[in-house]
């Protein structure tokens, strides 16, 4: 067995040391190429991860190769989508070793998956899926972001984050804790639960160091949250005018119909911002946004705010995340699933 997981992270000053298994550290140690893989439809934790550690891999002497299925459909990653290739060839695979960031398993990397069959693999990820008993892996599903263990790792391998890594890790970070908004005082708040540290401080303290490294605050908040389209604007009054509340206010659901995404398009979704404004009314605790997708196909959002185990109930459709931001993508139509998803969170509430 070569996965070591841990449910509590930390980083820069805190008391304690980072749990970074020395099997995983060795391969890496003994690579000289590598396959830097992420999930299927990155979002800005798994892009600036991978970006961040192939530069500090090239910093090492090493040769690292981004690789992603795609596609990269929200405006904040956009850029970086040159950068990656969805089909390794044979050269670029020969005597090569795959480290694949924010997830866990070959599935979830889509398309890229059979062109990192049969390479030697490791995991860097804070989700709770764990990876196959034979990959090397550094998990710690306490952690905010898998950006915090990438700067974990870069620190083990004896260098500092450089400026331009620093802007990368701070933004990830950044994406999936909303800023910080999502950043609890104690790791007891996490889906681990707690084993010692501090999750919220270990957190801010990685954003310090990160920030000492050369990161600007101002400017990844104007890179997130800045440059969105006037349909984007739009689809938003759309699904809030949708929305309905029930059991007493505390689920808020509502619903982006298969029109409305031929007309703005996957790229004029602003889901953050959407779930931010519905996050702010009084009583909620938990939200559903179901997108049809296709005629044939819906994908389900769920965001909490505190003690409502989202995750749980995308798992029980077939999907997965955290206990406050989880998704899922199922066959049916949004009337299909809609009392499905409602009866699901009738034990919750009742």
């Amino acid at each position: 067995m070569l996965t070591e997981t841990f449910p509590s992270a930390s980083g820069g000053t805190v008391p304690h040391e980072p749990h970074i298994p020395q099997l995983f550290l060795d391969f890496i140690k003994e690579g000289d190429k590598f396959l830097v893989a992420g999930h299927m439809e990155p979002d800005g934790d798994c892009v600036t991860s991978q970006l961040a550690l192939a530069s500090a891999l090239r910093r090492m002497g090493k040769q690292a190769i981004l690789c992603s299925a795609g596609p990269f459909k929200r405006p904040e990653i956009n850029s970086y989508a040159p950068l990656f290739t969805a089909a390794p060839d044979e050269q670029a695979r020969s005597g090569a070793r795959v480290i694949i960031v924010d997830c866990s398993t070959p599935d979830r990397t889509g398309d890229l998956a059979p062109f990192l069959e049969g390479l030697p693999a490791a995991v860097i990820d804070h989700h709770n899926t764990p990876p196959p008993s034979e990959w090397p892996a550094y998990k710690n599903i306490s952690a905010m972001s898998t950006t915090f263990l990438v700067l974990q790792v870069i620190k083990a391998l004896g260098l500092q984050p450089s400026k331009e890594e620093a802007e990368l890790l701070f933004f990830g970070i950044c994406t999936d804790t909303g800023f910080f908004r999502h950043v609890d005082s104690a790791s007891s708040s996490s889906a681990a639960g707690d084993a010692g540290g501090n999750i919220g401080a270990e957190t801010f303290q990685a954003a310090a160091d990160l920030i000492r490294a050369g990161a600007n605050p101002k400017a990844a908040f104007a890179e997130m949250y800045g440059g969105k389209s006037f349909g984007s604007r739009k689809l938003i009054g759309h699904v809030l005018l949708r929305a309905e509340s029930l059991f007493d206010g505390k689920l808020i659901l509502s619903a982006e119909e298969y029109e409305e995404t031929c007309r703005f398009g996957k790229e004029g979704r602003d889901s953050d911002t959407l779930y931010q404004i519905l996050q702010s009314i009084g009583g909620v605790e938990a939200i559903v946004i179901i997108r049809q997708e296709s005629p044939e196909n819906c994908s389900v959002g769920f965001r909490s705010k505190d003690w409502v185990d989202v995750r749980s109930i995308a798992e029980s459709f077939g999907g997965g995340g955290h206990k406050n931001a989880a998704g899922l993508y199922i066959q049916g139509t949004i009337a299909e699933l809609t009392p499905r998803i409602v009866q699901a969170f009738e034990a919750v509430f009742s």
